[in-house]
C-alpha cells in the first residue's frame, strides 16, 4: 500500500472513531468534558512542572540530557522567603506563601507531578498483577482458582487504606514505601474483575474451538480471553488513579509519606492545618487541588463504565426501580 493509501486509511479510522456511539456519549456530556479537563489540566501541570533531566552512561561517562525544559513552577518549591511567610495571594505569589515563606502555587505545580507519577506507577503495578492473577485463576480453575481468590479474600477482608496504612508504618515513612504499601493492597480489586470477566469466556465457543484445535492455553488467553477483560480494567485503573491520589495524600498527611520539604499535597495540607485562621491558602489550596483531581478520575472512570459497557446503564435503571 502506498504512502497515501496508508493516510487515507488512517483518516478514515479516525473519523470511525469520532462519529462513533461511544464517542458521541461521552462528549454529549458537559460533566464528563469537565472532568476530562481536569484531568487533562493536572497531567499538562505534572508534565511541565519542571523541566525533566536523564541521566544516560554512554562508554563509561554520565550523559546528562534535558528531555523537557520547560517549568511552570516561576520559584523553588524549597526556596525560602522569611520575609513573606504567610502572605497572601498577590501577584509576586499567586497563591500565597507558607509558614517558612515557599511559593504555594510552585510547590502545587511539583506536587502535581508527585502525585501523579505515585498514582501511575501504582496503579500500572496494580494493573498488570491483578490482570495476571485473574486470567490465571479464571482460566485454570480448580485449585488454582480456589487458592488464588482465597488469597484475595484474606486481603479484601481488611479495609485498603488500613492495610495500607499497616504496611507503610512497618516500612517506615517515604514516598517509595507508600507506593509499595498502595500496589499491595491494590491488585485484588483487579483479580477478582479480571477472574469474574474470564469465567464466562471460558465457556464460549470460540475458545472451546481453539482448545479442539490444539491451541496452546498462553495462546487462546491473550489472543481470546484477555482482549474480552480490557473493558473493565480500563475503567477500574481510571478510578483506581482516584484511590491512589487520595490514599498517597492521606498517608503523606499523616506523616508516612512524603517528608519535608517534598512538595506533596498531603503533606502540604498538613502543614498548613495549624494555619487555618490567619491562612486559609495554605491548606485549602491543596485540599481542593486533591477534591477537584479525586472527582474528576471518579467521574470519568463512571463515565467510561456507562459508554463502554452500555449494560451496565440498564442494571442499575432496573435495580432503581
Amino acid at each position: 500500500m502506498s504512502p497515501d493509501g496508508r493516510l487515507d486509511s488512517v483518516r478514515a479510522r479516525y473519523r470511525s472513531f469520532a462519529t462513533s456511539r461511544p464517542v458521541a456519549e461521552f462528549t454529549g456530556t458537559r460533566r464528563n468534558l469537565l472532568a476530562l479537563g481536569v484531568v487533562g489540566l493536572v497531567a499538562f501541570v505534572a508534565a511541565f512542572a519542571e523541566p525533566i533531566v536523564v541521566r544516560v552512561s554512554v562508554e563509561g561517562h554520565v550523559v546528562t540530557q534535558t528531555v523537557q525544559p520547560f517549568s511552570l513552577a516561576p520559584y523553588d518549591p524549597a526556596e525560602q522567603h522569611l520575609a513573606d511567610r504567610l502572605s497572601p495571594p498577590s501577584r509576586q505569589y499567586p497563591l500565597g506563601t507558607d509558614r517558612l515563606g515557599r511559593d504555594v502555587f510552585s510547590r502545587m505545580v511539583i506536587g502535581a507531578r508527585v502525585s501523579m507519577r505515585i498514582a501511575v506507577v501504582v496503579v500500572a503495578v496494580t494493573l498488570v498483577v491483578g490482570t495476571a492473577v485473574g486470567l490465571v485463576a479464571g482460566y485454570a480453575g480448580g485449585l488454582v482458582d480456589e487458592g488464588l481468590m482465597r488469597f484475595v479474600d484474606v486481603l479484601l477482608a481488611f479495609p485498603g487504606i488500613l492495610l495500607a496504612l499497616v504496611i507503610a508504618g512497618i516500612l517506615g515513612p517515604s514516598l517509595r514505601n507508600v507506593m509499595i504499601a498502595l500496589a499491595a493492597v491494590g491488585w485484588t480489586q483487579y483479580a477478582r474483575v479480571v477472574r469474574g470477566s474470564v469465567l464466562p469466556v471460558t465457556e464460549a465457543a470460540y475458545v472451546r474451538s481453539a482448545e479442539l484445535m490444539g491451541v496452546s492455553r498462553p495462546r487462546i488467553v491473550l489472543r481470546h480471553v484477555l482482549p474480552n477483560v480490557i473493558t473493565p480494567v480500563v475503567v477500574l485503573a481510571t478510578m483506581d488513579m482516584a484511590y491512589v491520589v487520595l490514599g498517597t495524600a492521606g498517608l503523606s498527611f499523616l506523616g508516612l509519606g512524603a517528608q519535608p520539604p517534598t512538595p506533596e499535597w498531603g503533606t502540604m495540607l498538613s502543614g498548613g492545618r495549624n494555619h487555618l485562621q490567619d491562612a486559609w491558602w495554605v491548606a485549602n489550596v491543596p485540599g481542593v487541588a486533591i477534591m477537584l483531581t479525586v472527582l474528576s478520575f471518579n467521574v470519568l472512570g463512571d463515565s467510561l463504565r456507562d459508554v463502554l459497557d452500555p449494560r451496565d446503564v440498564g442494571n442499575v435503571e432496573r435495580k432503581g426501580m
